[in-house]
C-alpha cells in the first residue's frame, strides 16, 4: 500500500504540471524533485503533508487564474494525489519525563482544484519514536472536523469508511480524508500525538518529523512563509536540565531547575528542511529521584488517586555495571525468510563485537526444534566470536514452524543457578503461537522459584502477525523490556537499541518499601524492571488511603550490594507540573495503565478488564485495543458561514454527537496493534504481508443484508420458529417474506452509497 501511495504522489506532481502562476518567475510553480533523486522514498511524507486526491483530472486547475489547458479525458484509478502548498505552520513539543506530546498547526490551500470544483483532502502525519496519534481537527468554510475515540461497541453502529478514509499506511505513518473540500479553500488544521523521548550515551533526544520538499512551497515571493517553534522540557525537580545540541535556532525562554523553555519564530523563505531534534542531559551524581501524587478528575473511570515514580541513574558513566550472562533466542521459522533473519544476523554480530570478555553468551536458533551455539555459556572472547559467526552462517536458515514453549523453557534451564552478573534471555520473534499463556504460565512459575537476580527476559516483536502483547506480558513477568519492528525496514535500527538499553542495568531487583499505608494499592508494571544507564525508570499506579511522605527503594547495585533510595514525594499541585495548559499526568500515566491492563486482559481473558480499558480509553483520548476512531462533521450552525466553535468541538464532543442535524460520523479503522495471527504464523507468511485491504464490495452489502436476520435469530430459537411458521397462512408468508427482502434492501442501498459513491469532484 505505502508502495501504491508514492506512485499517486508522483502522478500528482506531473498533473500539478497542468497549474498556471502567471508570466512573472517569482510565482513559477515549485520544481518536484530532480530526476536523479526520483525514487519512491522522496514522497515519503518527513512532516505533516495534506494531499488533494484527484479522480477527475480534468478538475486540476489554478483556482485564481484558469490556465485554458486542453481538456483531460478518463479518470485517475487509483487517484493521484497532488502535495498541497503550506501557508503558515507551528510546531509546539512539550516534554515530560520520558513522554513528548507534539501538536502541530498550520494551514495548507487547496491551489490546485478548480474554484467551481471540489475534492477530497488526505491528510499524512509521520509520528516520531513509539508515535500514537491523539488527535486531527480541521476548519474549513460551513464545516469542521475533529476525530474522537469510542468503544468498539458504539463504533458498529457509526457509518461504514473504506481503508482509504483513515488509520495507518504503516507503522508510523497515519492518514486521514476529509471529503469535499472547494477549489481555493485554505484548511486550518490542529495535529497532536504522543511519542517517546530517546536516549543515547547519557542524553536525551527529542525528535520530531519536520521535514517539509520543496513541492508545498506556495508560489510567489508575496506569499508571507511564518513558521514558528515552541518547546517545552519538564524534568522534575532536584534535576538539572542542561541543553545539547538543537538543529534549529531556538531562543531561551525560561531555565528553571527541572524545567527549560525555548521558542523560534520566523518569516522564511523556505519550509525547514530537517527534523526537530533537541539533546540535553539531566544531571544528576547517583540514583536519585521523585515521587509525584495526582488526583484524578471527575469524569475519570477509577476514581483511585495517582503516583508517579521517576527515577534517573545518574551519572553513570565510570561507574561500574553488571556482568552479563545472555541467551539470543531468535525465531529462524519459514516467515523469517530472508531479509528479516538477515538484518537480526547483523544487530548480532554488532551487539557481541561490543561484549566485554568478563560477559558470558550463548544463542539459541528455533523453529519447530532447537539448535544451540554451545551446551554451556562462553565467554565473549575474540576466538569465540569467531566461531560463532560461523555457527550463525549455517545455522541462520529459515525453515518450518514455531516453538516457542521449548526454546524459552531450555534458555531458562540454563540460566539457572546463582552469580555475581544478571542473567538475560533475548526472544526475538515474528510469529504467535496458540500456547502463548501457557508460556506466560511457565515463565512465571519458574521466575518464582529463583534467587533473588533471576532471568531477565527482553522481547522484540517483528510485523503485525506475532502478538505484542503476549511478549509485553512476557517481559513484565520476567523484569525485562520490550520492543518492536512493526515493518521489517526498521529492524536494524530497533533492535540494536533494545540490545543496548537493556544491557545497561545499574541497579536491579527493585522493590518499593513503605507501602502498607494505602488500603489499595496497584502498581504498573507489576514486576518492577531494572534501572538502566540508557534512561529513567518510570512506575506507576493508583492507590486508596495516604500515601507515605517518604518513599522507600530497596534493591541490589552493581557490585552486588543491597542498594535503599529514598524519594521525596509531593502533590502535583504544589509543583511545576500544575503548570501545564494541556497536558496532565493523568494522560501520562493513563498510556501506561492501558497498555498494562491490555496485556493482563489478553492474559485473563477478562471482559470486565476490557471494557473499563475502553472506558478509559475514550476519556484520556488515548488508543486502545477496545475503541475506533470516528471523523466527526460538525455543519455550521447558521447561513452565514460561522461553524461550530473551538471549545464545542473540543469540550463537548459527547454533547455534538447528539446533536444529529449538525454533525455527522464516519467510522475509521482500529488503530490498535491486535493480538497476533496464529493462523499467518502457521503459513509461515513473511512480517509485511499484512496490509490490510478494504472489504471488496460484494462482501459489504452481503454482511449488510445478512445482519437483519442474524439480530432476528438472536431473539428467538429454532423450534419457536418451526412452530410460528407451520400455522402461518400464505398471505402471511408472503407480506413477512416482501417485509424482510425490503428492509435488507435498505441495508445494501446505504452501503452501496458508501462503496460506489468513491469521488466526490464535481458539482
Amino acid at each position: 500500500m505505502s508502495e501504491d501511495f508514492m506512485r499517486a504522489v508522483e502522478e500528482g506532481l506531473k498533473l500539478s504540471k497542468r497549474l498556471y502562476f502567471g508570466k512573472d518567475r517569482s510565482v513559477a510553480p515549485p520544481k518536484p524533485p530532480p530526476p536523479m533523486s526520483k525514487s519512491p522514498q522522496s514522497y515519503v511524507p518527513t512532516a505533516p503533508m495534506v494531499y488533494a486526491v484527484i479522480h477527475n483530472p480534468a478538475i486540476v486547475d489554478n483556482p485564481d487564474i484558469p490556465s485554458y489547458q486542453p481538456h483531460v479525458y478518463g479518470s485517475c484509478d487509483p487517484p493521484a494525489l497532488i502535495p498541497l502548498q503550506m501557508n503558515g505552520v507551528e510546531l509546539e513539543v512539550e516534554c515530560f519525563f520520558d513522554s513528548v506530546f507534539v501538536r502541530v498547526s498550520g494551514s495548507w490551500r487547496v491551489h490546485c482544484v478548480m474554484a467551481s470544483k471540489c475534492c477530497d483532502c488526505r491528510i499524512a502525519v509521520p509520528l516520531g519514536e513509539q508515535g500514537s496519534i491523539l488527535g486531527v481537527e480541521v476548519e474549513v468554510p460551513r464545516k469542521s472536523y475533529s476525530t474522537q475515540l469510542v468503544s468498539v461497541k458504539e463504533g458498529l453502529e457509526v457509518g461504514f469508511a473504506s481503508g482509504a478514509d483513515g488509520g495507518y499506511l504503516k507503522p508510523g505513518l497515519f492518514m486521514i480524508t476529509i471529503p469535499c473540500v472547494d477549489g481555493g479553500t485554505n484548511l486550518l488544521i490542529k495535529l497532536s500525538w504522543s511519542q517517546k523521548v530517546l536516549y543515547y550515551n547519557g542524553d536525551s533526544i527529542i525528535s520530531v518529523p519536520f521535514s517539509f520538499p520543496e513541492f508545498v512551497l506556495p508560489a510567489g515571493r508575496k506569499v508571507p512563509k511564518k513558521e514558528k517553534i515552541l518547546l517545552s522540557i519538564n524534568s522534575g525537580e532536584g534535576f538539572e536540565v542542561v541543553c545539547k545540541t538543537t538543529s534549529h535556532p531556538l531562543k531561551e525562554r525560561r531555565c528553571e531547575v527541572g524545567t527549560l523553555s525555548f521558542s523560534y519564530e520566523a518569516d522564511v523563505l523556505k519550509w525547514s528542511s530537517m527534523d526537530f531534534s533537541f539533546s540535553y542531559a539531566v544531571t544528576a551524581s547517583n540514583i536519585s529521584g521523585h515521587v509525584l501524587l495526582h488526583s484524578p478528575s471527575f469524569d475519570d473511570v477509577d476514581q483511585r488517586e495517582m503516583f508517579y515514580v521517576h527515577v534517573v541513574p545518574g551519572n553513570q558513566h565510570n561507574k561500574k555495571v553488571f556482568a552479563r550472562r545472555i541467551i539470543y533466542v531468535v525465531d529462524t521459522s519459514g516467515s523469517m525468510l530472508v531479509k528479516p533473519l538477515e538484518d537480526i544476523k547483523n544487530a548480532l554480530l554488532a551487539t557481541l563485537s561490543e561484549l566485554n570478555p568478563a560477559d558470558s553468551f550463548n544463542i539459541l536458533a528455533f523453529n519447530e526444534g532447537t539448535s544451540i551455539f554451545s551446551s554451556s555459556l562462553k565467554h565473549a572472547t575474540k576466538e569465540v566470536i569467531e566461531d560463532v559467526l560461523q555457527w550463525i552462517g549455517v545455522n541462520f536458515v529459515a525453515g518450518g514452524g514455531t516453538n516457542i514453549l521449548v526454546a524459552l523453557n531450555q534458555a531458562l534451564e540454563m540460566l539457572s543457578g546463582s552469580g555475581d552478573s544478571i542473567p538475560m534471555i533475548f526472544l526475538i520473534t515474528d510469529g504467535a503461537v496458540e500456547d502463548e499463556r501457557h508460556i506466560c504460565d511457565m515463565a512465571e512459575k519458574h521466575l518464582s522459584n529463583t534467587a533473588s537476580i533471576g532471568p531477565r527476559i527482553h522481547t522484540f516483536g517483528i510485523g503485525q502477525f506475532c502478538n505484542h502483547y503476549f511478549l509485553r506480558k512476557l517481559s513484565i513477568i520476567g523484569r525485562g523490556h520490550y520492543g518492536a519492528a512493526f515493518d521489517t525496514d526498521s529492524i536494524e535500527l530497533q533492535l540494536p537499541k533494545l540490545f543496548n538499553r537493556a544491557s545497561s542495568a545499574v541497579y536491579a531487583s527493585i522493590v518499593i518499601n513503605s507501602m502498607d499505608q494505602p488500603n489499595e494499592i496497584e502498581v504498573y508494571p507489576t514486576h518492577i524492571p531494572d534501572l538502566l544507564s540508557e534512561g529513567p525508570l518510570i512506575v506507576c499506579g493508583r492507590y486508596r488511603g495516604n500515601f507515605p511522605e517518604v518513599l522507600e527503594l530497596s534493591g541490589i547495585a552493581a557490585d552486588m550490594k543491597n542498594l535503599t533510595i529514598e524519594l521525596r514525594v509531593q502533590k502535583s499541585k504544589d509543583t511545576w507540573f500544575q503548570k501545564s495548559k494541556d497536558i496532565s499526568l493523568q494522560r501520562i500515566m493513563t498510556t501506561q495503565q492501558i497498555s498494562m491492563w491490555t496485556a493482563q486482559a489478553w492474559f485473563s481473558e477478562d471482559k470486565q478488564l476490557e471494557e473499563k480499558i475502553a472506558r478509559i480509553s475514550v476519556m484520556a483520548g488515548v488508543v486502545s485495543e477496545y475503541t475506533v476512531m470516528v471523523l466527526v462533521e460538525s455543519r455550521s450552525l447558521s447561513h452565514g458561514g460561522s461553524t461550530v466553535g473551538k471549545e464545542k468541538m473540543v469540550s463537548s464532543k459527547s454533547d455534538l454527537l447528539k446533536e444529529g442535524s449538525k454533525s455527522e460520523r464516519k467510522l475509521l479503522l482500529n488503530l490498535g496493534l491486535g493480538f497476533g495471527n496464529v493462523k499467518a504464523t502457521a503459513e509461515n507468511l513473511p512480517p509485511g504481508s499484512e496490509e490490510v485491504k478494504a472489504p471488496e464490495a460484494a462482501e459489504i452489502i452481503i454482511q449488510a443484508a445478512s445482519n437483519l436476520c442474524g439480530k432476528l435469530c438472536g431473539y428467538c430459537c429454532c423450534m419457536c420458529c418451526i412452530r410460528v411458521c407451520s400455522k402461518l397462512n400464505d398471505q402471511c408468508v408472503i407480506v413477512l417474506t416482501q417485509a424482510c427482502t425490503a428492509f435488507a434492501c435498505f441495508g445494501c442501498v446505504e452501503c452501496c452509497l458508501n462503496v460506489c459513491c468513491k469521488g466526490s469532484e464535481g458539482n
